[in-house]
């Protein structure tokens, strides 16, 4: 069992079934999976960046990601509709603990003047979505192959009814929110 979710068993969970008065422990919100997307508007020019995206977040996610492509046609961006314009990998399981735990322990002490995570990044239903700016902050990431800075874009959807209940329950598992 990985660490982080050991802390969840042993540290969470009665948190916040103390918290907000849970009566059932299938109450307690949870986490459900996270997701990591990458926009990629330059890929209609440079079919490159597909590739050398694909590698880094194969890299940072430990899983192969899908394509993600244009649902529609804009002609100002000289767009067709089935064009590939991202990529995205959903964690489950041991890899999203182990994902998380990374990101809060590892990920955001390498990122340049970090304050801490907004709070009011919530969606209403108790999901976080977190930017980061550049990939290079990952360990996995080595720099000297880095071809062009991207940012990535980290979902984490929780079991949460609230904002309130997922900020409680991300708190608890070491996310560090802006006081």
């Amino acid at each position: 069992m990985s660490r982080l979710k050991e802390k969840y068993a042993k540290d969470t969970v009665p948190e916040l079934k103390k918290k907000f008065g849970y009566k059932n422990v299938m109450q307690v919100p949870r986490l459900e999976k996270i997701v990591l997307n990458i926009g990629l508007g330059e890929a209609i020019q440079n079919s490159k960046a597909l590739e050398a995206a694909e590698t880094d977040l194969t890299a940072i996610a430990g899983q192969h990601p899908v394509i993600t492509r244009s649902k529609r046609s804009i002609a100002a961006f000289k767009l067709r509709a089935g064009m590939p314009i991202g990529m995205m990998v959903t964690l489950r399981g041991k890899r999203m603990y182990e994902f998380f735990d990374k990101l809060v322990n590892v990920v955001m002490a390498r990122i340049r003047d970090f304050q801490g995570t907004s709070t009011d990044s919530f969606d209403g239903q108790g999901n976080y979505t977190l930017a980061i700016k550049e990939q290079i902050v990952f360990p996995e990431i080595d720099y000297d192959k880095v071809d062009k800075l991207r940012g990535l874009e980290v979902t984490i959807v929780t079991t949460a009814a609230t904002d309130e209940e997922g900020r409680s329950l991300l708190q608890s598992l070491g996310m560090p929110f802006k006081k």
